[in-house]
């Protein structure tokens, strides 16, 4: 047949070099942990990613070696990114919150030849170094004598060629804590990244464009930032990056830099919460705000949406590059009430193409998306992970292509997903499930509240009931009793809690989410008052 389209393949730096002769001058700003901002472009980025290639080669670097960085996130940090990916390296970003024995394993599981790193963390990197069996090289990001990422591309011109390749050869490689065991490596392909680079710079999922100024917030070590650093060069956006996620140098940042775009874990928007309601600050130009990683609590979403702010409320996985689903107003939400867009924004979204979602029992058999059944949620897409790093388990998925998220869901009949519980930790009380997650978002609507936990107890009678672990705001004079009545309107009476506990703090994962596995050992003997 006579016809056809030009083809090449789908391969991460042609993103930079889109960025570079398109949106060269547009800025890229780090305010470094030194407390110093530094300014570049995409020229600068594509410049010296080029002239770090030819420097990983010099060092002995081949296509497929991988390369670690140990870092927030900068410039430089975006630099290593490109330039690793740019000479056909493998980028392992590292988490620097993980345990000791996880960031050894996790290091020697990849074979990382080198190391690149931030000031901050050489203390970590001294202390992991006699651990750490194939890094030949550490390279410090910050200024430093004769030893440090500038010295290392100071001597290189920058005429370089990316090394080219199918565009399935792998580009990055994270590593999830999210397990049982060890971490498992999430090896990430030129052609996955850039599909997930396109999605995520549409209107419905991140909405970002050249006029964009996006901050992430979400390091780069998680989840390669969502994505962020990959969508930005696609569009031309400004990157805006911080080492400190203090919420004033966040808003004094925003307002400087005029950030449209912002996205990160509950956490971190939380801490922002109080400290605007605390000063009487504004949020300046900031227009949209995506929040993942775990479940946001309504009273959250109200504060943003209450201040004119698009929230996309996100869920996905490392393991899904990482966005599967997104918050995005559906056609007829002008005719929505308040408290029906705040239900709407409150569950996980809807699916960007790319992904198909269905919901299990524990038969495997397919439930209905009547916004009833609740089920094992699981996944499947170009993006999606089909097995781990050097994992000899096999596929991570079954013979049809899905993969088990791990999170029980419902999905409704709009197209929207509302994750109830990771599957280990929902609460069987008399056979029926209580979402642990839904508590803990009701109980941070409590004023007072500063943060909560679910876990579910023994009980003789109901298997399981849960408890009510609670972080008071400074000062506050909340009482269970106030908690209880104001759970009483959010959730079921046979949900409410049996005992609310209060506790100075909540232990997090890595990544900023409650660790349920502590909790849930701390309290595995817990004797109900109640079930006496």
């Amino acid at each position: 047949m006579l016809g056809g389209m030009q083809d090449w393949p789908l391969r991460i730096m042609r993103l930079l070099d889109h960025a570079e002769r398109e949106h060269g001058p547009r800025e890229i700003v780090s305010l470094y942990a030194a407390g110093n901002t530094e300014r570049t472009n995409w020229i600068g980025v594509a410049r010296d990613a080029r002239r770090l290639a030819k420097a990983l080669e010099r060092l002995g670097i081949k296509k497929g070696d991988r390369v670690a960085t140990l870092a927030m996130n900068h410039a430089r940090h975006l630099v290593a990114w490109y330039g690793t990916i740019g000479m056909g390296g493998v980028l392992h970003t590292i988490n620097p919150r993980l345990f000791a024995d996880q960031l050894i394993y996790i290091a020697n599981h990849a074979e990382d030849r080198v190391l690149f790193y931030d000031q901050a963390f050489a203390p970590l990197v001294e202390k992991m170094k006699p651990h750490w069996k194939t890094i030949e090289h550490y390279i410090c990001f910050d200024p430093a004598e004769g030893s440090g990422f500038e010295d290392l591309i100071a001597g290189e011109d920058g005429d370089y060629a990316w090394v080219e390749g199918d565009e399935r050869e792998p580009a990055m490689l994270c590593y999830t804590s999210g397990t049982t065991g060890h971490p498992k490596g999430v090896l990430y392909e030129h052609r996955s990244t850039v599909l997930h680079a396109l999605m995520e710079v549409s209107t419905d999922c991140l909405e970002l464009s050249a006029r964009a100024v996006g901050l992430p917030i979400v390091p780069m070590f998680h989840a390669a930032a969502w994505g962020m650093p990959f969508a930005a060069p696609l569009v031309g956006m400004k990157l805006v990056f911080s080492a400190d996620y203090t919420p004033k140098v966040m808003c004094d940042l925003m307002r400087a830099e005029k950030v449209t775009h912002s996205a990160g874990v509950p956490t971190v928007w939380l801490a922002m919460m109080q400290y605007v309601e605390a000063t009487g600050e504004d949020l300046a130009d900031l227009r949209v705000v995506t929040i993942g990683g775990s479940a946001a609590p309504r009273s959250m979403i109200r504060f943003f949406m209450e201040r004119g702010l698009r929230v996309g409320h996100a869920w996905g996985m490392t393991e899904m590059s990482p966005i599967g689903t997104i918050g995005a107003p559906p056609a007829d939400w002008h005719e929505f009430s308040d408290e029906e867009q705040l239900d709407y924004i409150a569950r996980q979204g809807r699916v960007p193409f790319g992904v198909e979602l269905r919901i299990v029992d524990d038969e495997g058999a397919v439930l209905p998306r009547d916004g009833k059944a609740s089920g094992r949620l699981q996944a499947r897409g170009p993006w999606i992970i089909e097995r781990y790093f050097q994992d000899e388990s096999g596929p991570a998925v079954d013979a049809e292509g899905w993969f088990d998220t791990g999170d029980v869901a419902i999905l409704h009949p709009d197209g929207t997903m509302q994750i109830t519980d990771r599957a280990k930790d929902v609460i069987k009380s008399g056979g029926e499930w209580i979402s642990s997650i839904e508590l803990e978002n009701a109980a941070v609507g409590c004023p007072g509240v500063a943060e909560a936990a679910a876990v579910g107890v023994y009980h003789p009678k109901w298997d399981e009931r849960p408890i009510l672990l609670v972080v008071k705001k400074a000062e506050a004079d909340v009482t269970p009793d106030t908690i209880r009545e104001h759970l009483g309107t959010c959730v079921a009476k046979w949900w409410l809690p049996d005992e609310i506990v209060f506790v100075e703090s909540l232990p997090h994962t890595a990544t900023g989410k409650l660790l349920k596995t502590a909790l849930r050992e701390q309290y595995k003997d817990y004797k109900l008052a109640t079930a006496a």
